[in-house]
């Protein structure tokens, strides 16, 4: 029979480091980790330093993760944390022996005198985890990268999610204390007075800016609606308010149009051209030279586009900090919230997935620190009500998830009565071209109805107050004419887009045109 060894007596000698395949040893810090063991066990209320964070699984060696283990048992109990209780806590777990016996647990506290540097040396052995499994998942991707039954997409999507859980470990952040912060609440005040009043970056929109003060920096702003109601007209009308009014620099990550259709749409929106005739390039003289005219507002603009489909909120994450660093981006447009995934996480609902996406962009805002304005989808709850105020949206039609209003700092809604054949609201007033933006949650200030001009025919949004350059020259009652060589109604030959205004009663309207219920 084997002779029983005495644990109490004498450690066990520490399981030896085996050398990875490229013959290194993994990043580790034993000694620091048998330091701060130590630490924890001499100095009263220590656990409280490190307990955000070191986990157990930080430590390289196995028994100081059980030590650790029975540490942060201890503190969950609020018990005092020495040798002698560790000890205790680890016999009740039935370690004891795994981890050297008591005598181990004796030399890690005769190893240290105070828990100075603690917090410095906690952050080393993060470091080290971090290191290790870094090695880990590039040497689990390796080896299914070299199998040929491996499908490369599903790899790619594997590697992000394993790498996002990564970077989200390394996001702690110290607590601060208040004056630097109130300093900065200060410097914002007076950046605010020296805008007018907009601390934040401004929509262009002067109604919907007087209720914002601007979109504030980290908040996750979500701008909902049912299709057809112009969110994408929106958002590119605002983002050309950004950059080319007030030259904020904006990205815009557009997963359901390619770049140049997003571009397109901003040149109808610029140039006021059909969209119609930009597919076709069947301009007239005149719109040729409204095109060289207007196309220069959006040249060097600061407008940054990224049409990656399916984007992954890893992929955003990486790429929105380039564009803050490189590019000084005050803003982040996406377009739209439910074409977004979380690859290489399993989830067991769409539901559960919508909910991590929703809360890693307001994570990224907050670390940012820029507003980010996401798109979202509507339920068909709206289109089952009737009356005026039943085509409203509401909270409850955000789709797919509670969490997007739980986790948003405003929820504006589209909302164009026109489209539900309405074209007067309750006091006779006139519905027609009429857009509103709905602020149904404002976390930090009060909810509003706003309502805007919405031009369908160039997929644009504009201030009540605001007159088009068609409007501008020719009023409402203006009117292209296709060419007539032949016109036998005796009304005259007409060049092909000659303006007439008004336009004569029995002009025909023009074929190829759009009326504003046209859905963007």
């Amino acid at each position: 029979m084997a002779e029983k060894r005495n644990y109490a007596r004498k450690p066990a000698a520490p399981a030896p480091i085996a050398p990875n395949e490229f013959g290194k040893l993994p990043p580790q810090a034993p000694e620091l980790e048998e330091a701060v063991l130590g630490a924890l066990m001499i100095e009263k209320d220590a656990y409280s330093l490190v307990s955000e964070i070191l986990k157990p699984e930080c430590f390289y060696k196995i028994a100081h993760q059980k030590i650790f283990e029975s540490i942060m048992t201890l503190a969950l109990h609020q018990e005092p944390i020495d040798m002698h209780t560790v000890t205790e806590q680890l016999r009740k777990n039935g370690t004891i022996d795994e981890i050297g016996g008591p005598y181990y647990i004796t030399l890690l506290t005769a190893k240290v005198s105070s828990a100075a540097h603690l917090e410095y040396h906690s952050r080393i052995i993060v470091q080290k985890f971090l290191a290790r499994e870094l090695i880990r998942i590039s040497t689990e991707i390796q080896t299914k990268a070299f199998d040929d039954k491996t499908d490369v997409d599903d790899l790619m999507q594997e590697a992000e999610g394993m790498l996002f859980e990564v970077s989200q470990r390394n996001l702690k952040k110290d607590v601060t204390q208040i004056n630097p912060v109130i300093e900065e609440a200060r410097n914002r005040m007076l950046l605010a007075a020296t805008k007018q009043g907009a601390s934040g970056v401004p929509s262009g929109f002067h109604a919907l800016d007087k209720i914002t003060s601007g979109w504030q920096r980290s908040d996750l702003i979500i701008i909902a609606a049912r299709p057809a109601m112009g969110k994408t007209a929106f958002i590119l009308s605002m983002a050309k308010n950004m950059a080319v009014d007030y030259n904020s620099p904006v990205a815009v990550f557009s997963l359901e149009m390619s770049n140049v259709q997003l571009v397109n749409r901003l040149i109808m929106n610029v140039c006021q051209l059909e969209g119609e005739k930009i597919k076709n390039g069947q301009l007239t003289q005149y719109e040729w030279e409204q095109f060289d005219k207007n196309i220069n507002q959006l040249l060097d603009a600061p407008i940054f586009v990224d049409d990656t489909p399916s984007l992954s909120v890893f992929e955003l994450r990486s790429k929105a900090r380039r564009l803050v660093k490189e590019h000084k981006v005050q803003c982040l447009i996406i377009d739209y919230l439910q074409l977004m995934n979380a690859s290489g996480m399993s989830f067991g609902s769409r539901e559960q997935e919508v909910s991590i996406i929703s809360r890693s962009l307001k994570g990224l805002a907050k670390e940012l620190d820029i507003p980010i304005i996401a798109l979202s989808q509507l339920n068909r709850g709206v289109e089952g009500r009737t009356g005026i105020e039943g085509k409203r949206p509401q909270l409850s039609d955000l789709r797919e998830s509670g969490a997007i209003e739980q986790d948003a700092d405003m929820v504006c809604f589209i909302h164009r009565p026109e489209y539900y054949k309405i074209t007067e609201d309750a006091q006779g007033n006139s519905l027609l071209g009429v857009a509103e933006v709905l602020v149904a949650k404002h976390r930090n200030g009060a909810t509003a109805d706003i309502q805007l001009k919405f031009k369908g025919v160039y997929a644009k949004f504009m201030n009540k107050d605001d007159i088009s350059d068609d409007e501008n020259q020719f009023g409402d009652n203006y009117q292209t004419i296709s060419s007539k060589m032949n016109d036998m109604s005796g009304a005259g030959f007409y060049s092909e887009g000659q303006i007439l205004t008004p336009p004569p009663p029995s002009a025909a309207p023009f074929a190829g045109g759009r009326n504003d219920e046209t859905p963007f």
